[in-house]
């Protein structure tokens, strides 16, 4: 089991930073100002043949009230969970009354503290740690985690009563499993369905748009199988984003649609769909992610609301109309456990295979079923087919002016295949190949010399017919 490593302290000390140090990654999003991590933020790490968990976590400042209360009591988790506590100070702020009440806290819990001294760039590193002593919680550790200095010299100390992992019994530090992300406007509720998820109260929530800022990882299993659950930021419209820590969430998101396996938008059965709902949708189509939607807030939903939000979704999502859609509450947990087997059943569509000869034999019987439509007196001819992708579905189709062939044609074979191969909850893409004859003397030729060769060969059958 690797040992897990939490970062507390005050807001804006630099634990997002060092997080992204010891992590090699910059999935934290930093910036200077305080306040900006509120969940618990977990990452794997390795320093030589030792692996360590890190967890990253909000400020704690002892005066916290609505949403700061919410983000201590996360750290405050955190600090239950984690093997070793890296407490991290200001060394430019000096000791603040929120660091001798966290120090308590530490000494009261009798976790295995280092007391790390960070921002200390620039200063003498006696001057910079005397004031620290005072804590009583052992030797002040300066470092610069933002330039990575005495960074590795403090990972070396923390890891060394742990033993080192051989590469044969090495656990995997990157979770396997379905990647489930959770994406949707501000405030649709889409932290409070990764809780129901979990089963518990993982994540911070409260009654306000943007509340969740990182796009948060978390994996765990159920009923013996893997998944990783990603919690995002929610997304608005742009004129409406001004703030450059809230351009970076955004970011984030998108990211985290493009490397998740299925992809859960939550819409607002209460405001209705807005077009930013269909920007979103857009984007996790045009990404080739598989799709779940879920209705929230349905309960205590007036029923003429319920038929208006039900003919809403016929009218304006037709172009979705692959994907299971789930009415769900996630505060009251009503239908969410409905959507574990809409994600099963549309993962394993993005990622089926199917054989050329079963592939071929459909695209022959649609062919047979409805021929596709003479183009300058001569027919489209398709020939065969096979899978070229999964993740979405890819089908390549061979055969003779397939650049002509009709989008009402198109979306018929679309239909018949997903039909046919029973796909469920993601899109199928289709790419059309046009090839020459082989056995065509000419198919190396330019079109002018095709045209001059087509013409010979009707004077050539005209003089034979004279004869």
């Amino acid at each position: 089991m690797n040992p897990v490593i939490a970062l507390v302290g005050r807001p804006n000390v630099g634990k997002s930073t060092l997080f992204n140090r010891l992590t090699r990654s910059r999935d934290a999003i930093v910036a200077d100002f305080p306040g900006l991590t509120r969940d618990r933020h977990y990452g794997n790490g390795q320093l030589g043949e030792k692996p360590y968990t890190v967890i990253d976590t909000g400020g704690i400042s002892g005066d916290e009230m609505g949403i700061d209360a919410a983000m201590a009591e996360q750290s405050l988790l955190a600090i239950d969970e984690a093997d070793i506590v890296l407490f991290m100070v200001d060394a430019r702020a000096g000791v603040m009354p929120a660091d001798e009440a966290i120090a308590n806290h530490l000494r009261i819990n009798q976790k295995k503290t280092w007391l790390v001294v960070n921002k200390s760039d620039g200063l003498q590193e006696e001057i910079a740690t005397a004031d620290f002593w005072a804590l009583g919680l052992g030797d002040p550790h300066p470092i610069a985690a933002s330039h990575g200095r005495n960074v590795t010299t403090l990972i070396e100390h923390v890891l060394e009563p742990f033993p080192e992992v051989s590469e044969e019994t090495h656990p995997d530090l990157v979770a396997n499993g379905i990647r489930i992300g959770v994406v949707g406007r501000p405030n649709v509720g889409k932290s409070t369905l990764v809780n129901r998820l979990l089963g518990e109260e993982r994540v911070v929530v409260f009654d306000e748009a943007g509340t969740t800022r990182d796009a948060i990882e978390i994996p765990f299993e159920r009923r013996g199988k893997p998944y990783v659950l990603i919690d995002t930021a929610g997304i608005r419209r742009r004129k409406n984003v001004s703030l450059a820590a809230e351009k970076f969430s955004i970011i984030k998101t998108l990211d985290a649609i493009k490397e998740c396996n299925v992809a859960i938008v939550v819409l607002d059965a209460r405001t209705g769909l807005v077009e930013q709902d269909l920007h979103l949708l857009d984007y996790v189509l045009t990404t080739g992610r598989a799709l779940v939607l879920a209705v929230n807030k349905w309960d205590g939903l007036e029923q003429e609301a319920r038929e208006k939000m039900r003919a809403d979704i016929k009218r304006r999502l037709g172009f979705a109309d692959y994907a299971d859609l789930h009415f769900i509450s996630a505060l009251h947990g009503t239908a969410v456990g409905d959507l574990y087997p809409s994600i099963e059943r549309a993962f394993a569509s993005a990622t089926a295979r199917w054989s050329t000869n079963r592939l071929t034999t459909l695209l022959q019987d649609a062919v047979s079923e409805h021929q596709p439509p003479l183009v300058n007196g001569r027919r489209i001819k398709l020939r065969m087919a096979h899978q070229g992708g999964a993740n979405p579905p890819l089908i390549v189709v061979h055969g003779n002016q397939t650049d002509a062939l009709p989008d009402a044609y198109k979306r018929f074979l679309i239909n018949t295949f997903r039909k046919v191969l029973k796909v469920r909850g993601t899109p199928i893409r289709f790419e059309f190949r046009s090839g020459d004859n082989p056995y065509d003397k000419n198919s190396g030729a330019s079109d002018r010399e095709k045209a001059k060769a087509r013409q010979l060969s009707r004077t050539r059958e005209a003089r034979k017919n004279r004869r």
